[in-house]
């Protein structure tokens, strides 16, 4: 399968049959994996792992795939890059451009990514920013349909904040026909302009209500709100206890409905390990759906 986007820094560069391809071959890639196949397609491939922030799923999961798939994979901090010294981005885009095959980025600004993939000449991809985490929606759109069986038509219920998650598994669900309900409190919105466009696509609801939003839905979301661009704000009052995913919640949803969490999970806040580790609960397979859905993606960024 061909791609037109060199980058993927937002989940909307692709198309809908580009982003079904990427699940499709997750799907296959993880399958392979546990018959012990495992084929090096990015033999003498370096990727590039820029980190400005903590990660454990992101980290283990680039490193490990492109491991599997034959490549090598570099883990920058900022520190360890001229970038704390006042090398621009730009600069630094161009350089690395020169050495590697692919960049990861997980960064606090995404206009920090954008000017990344703007000076590369390979493939850019956003680990995630403050306003969209596409690899995330990539695992959890596989984990959907490795679930249901399906996408189209189903009715996704994302609880809490309208965050760079939320912003990502808005055009997910428009590039795949669920439908979908978002409850934050009043302020915590996702992006208005998102918004606007993927309601062209879908049913798109905007509730400050947990309860109605998920009622009869066949997945149920929900992601810290006190996440780690807002370590210094006290966010609990403006969600607590209302918009937590409990029991009761859940109950409202399709009896057979399933839990999403893209972790790290504040157990206690916007879930209760009730929730999260219950018999709805699939956010092992979530976490673990990372590794394949992002070897699906650089192997298509990288033409293999």
């Amino acid at each position: 399968m061909k791609i037109k986007t060199k980058d993927l820094l937002t989940l909307n560069e692709l198309s809908k049959s580009e982003l079904l391809g990427i699940l499709d071959n997750a799907i296959k890639l993880k399958k392979d994996l546990k018959k012990g196949i495992s084929k090096p397609i990015l033999k003498n491939k370096t990727l590039a792992m820029i980190f400005q922030k903590p990660s454990t799923r992101t980290r283990v999961s680039f490193e490990t795939g492109m491991f599997q798939l034959g490549g090598h994979a570099l883990n920058l901090s900022a520190d360890d890059l001229q970038l704390k010294r006042g090398e621009t981005i730009e600069d630094t885009a161009k350089t690395l451009s020169r050495y590697v095959d692919i960049i990861m980025a997980r960064v606090y600004s995404h206009d920090e990514v954008e000017i990344l993939a703007k000076n590369s000449t390979v493939p850019v991809i956003n680990g995630l920013s403050d306003s969209f985490h596409p690899c995330q929606i990539l695992a959890d759109l596989m984990t959907i349909k490795e679930k249901k069986k399906k996408l189209e038509g189903l009715k996704l219920a994302w609880i809490g904040d309208g965050n760079n998650v939320c912003n990502s598994m808005i055009y997910g669900c428009a590039k795949t026909s669920i439908d979908m309900t978002i409850a934050t409190p009043k302020g915590y919105e996702p992006n208005s302009d998102i918004i606007k466009e993927s309601k062209k696509f879908i049913d798109l609801q905007l509730l400050t209500d947990p309860m109605s939003a998920v009622k009869d839905a066949d997945v149920v979301v929900t992601d810290t709100f006190v996440s780690i661009h807002h370590q210094a704000t006290d966010r609990t009052k403006d969600f607590l206890p209302r918009f937590q995913v409990n029991s009761n919640l859940m109950k409202k949803a399709d009896h057979e409905a399933i839990f999403l969490h893209c972790l790290p999970a504040k157990r206690g806040q916007e879930v209760t390990s009730e929730v999260i580790d219950g018999p709805q609960s699939v956010i092992w397979d979530e976490a673990e759906n990372r590794l394949h859905a992002q070897k699906a993606l650089m192997a298509l960024l990288l033409r293999v």
